[in-house]
Protein backbone atom coordinates (compact mmCIF):
# COMPACT_ATOMS: atom_id res chain seq x y z
CA UNK A 1 0.00 0.00 0.00
CA UNK A 2 1.23 3.16 -0.91
CA UNK A 3 -0.09 7.16 0.33
CA UNK A 4 0.89 10.34 0.70
CA UNK A 5 -0.11 13.42 3.24
CA UNK A 6 -3.49 14.17 2.11
CA UNK A 7 -5.18 10.73 1.04
CA UNK A 8 -7.45 9.65 2.55
CA UNK A 9 -7.31 6.18 4.14
CA UNK A 10 -10.49 3.65 5.08
CA UNK A 11 -10.87 1.35 6.88
CA UNK A 12 -14.24 -1.11 6.78
CA UNK A 13 -16.26 -1.59 9.82
CA UNK A 14 -15.52 -5.43 10.83
CA UNK A 15 -18.05 -5.84 13.31
CA UNK A 16 -22.13 -5.94 12.25
CA UNK A 17 -23.28 -2.47 13.56
CA UNK A 18 -19.95 -0.92 13.12
CA UNK A 19 -19.70 1.44 10.52
CA UNK A 20 -16.47 1.88 8.04
CA UNK A 21 -14.77 4.37 9.43
CA UNK A 22 -12.05 7.45 7.50
CA UNK A 23 -9.19 9.47 8.18
CA UNK A 24 -6.52 11.79 6.45
CA UNK A 25 -2.90 10.80 6.20
CA UNK A 26 -0.94 13.35 7.55
CA UNK A 27 2.58 11.40 7.32
CA UNK A 28 3.61 8.38 5.60
CA UNK A 29 6.54 6.53 6.27
CA UNK A 30 9.55 5.41 4.02
CA UNK A 31 8.87 5.32 0.63
CA UNK A 32 4.73 6.33 1.31
CA UNK A 33 4.30 3.10 2.79
CA UNK A 34 3.37 2.28 6.35
CA UNK A 35 3.13 3.34 9.39
CA UNK A 36 1.20 6.09 8.68
CA UNK A 37 0.16 9.20 11.06
CA UNK A 38 -3.77 9.97 10.62
CA UNK A 39 -6.08 12.08 11.86
CA UNK A 40 -9.55 10.17 12.27
CA UNK A 41 -13.22 12.62 11.75
CA UNK A 42 -13.46 13.26 14.96
CA UNK A 43 -10.40 14.59 15.47
CA UNK A 44 -8.23 11.89 17.04
CA UNK A 45 -4.89 11.27 15.90
CA UNK A 46 -3.09 8.22 15.98
CA UNK A 47 -0.19 5.88 13.87
CA UNK A 48 -1.45 3.25 11.66
CA UNK A 49 -0.22 0.12 10.02
CA UNK A 50 -3.66 -0.84 7.90
CA UNK A 51 -5.08 -4.24 7.39
CA UNK A 52 -5.21 -5.72 3.83
CA UNK A 53 -8.89 -4.92 4.09
CA UNK A 54 -7.96 -1.20 4.12
CA UNK A 55 -7.53 1.50 0.90
CA UNK A 56 -6.48 4.73 -0.20
CA UNK A 57 -8.41 7.27 -1.95
CA UNK A 58 -5.75 9.77 -3.62
CA UNK A 59 -6.19 13.22 -2.62
CA UNK A 60 -6.59 16.39 -4.76
CA UNK A 61 -2.88 17.33 -4.73
CA UNK A 62 -2.15 13.72 -5.70
CA UNK A 63 -1.24 11.88 -8.95
CA UNK A 64 -2.85 8.61 -9.73
CA UNK A 65 0.94 7.11 -10.14
CA UNK A 66 1.46 8.50 -6.73
CA UNK A 67 4.39 10.63 -8.15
Amino acid sequence: MQAATGDRLHFPGNVVGVPDHTAVILEAGGEGGPPYRVRYEDGREAVVYPGADAWVERGAETSVTGE
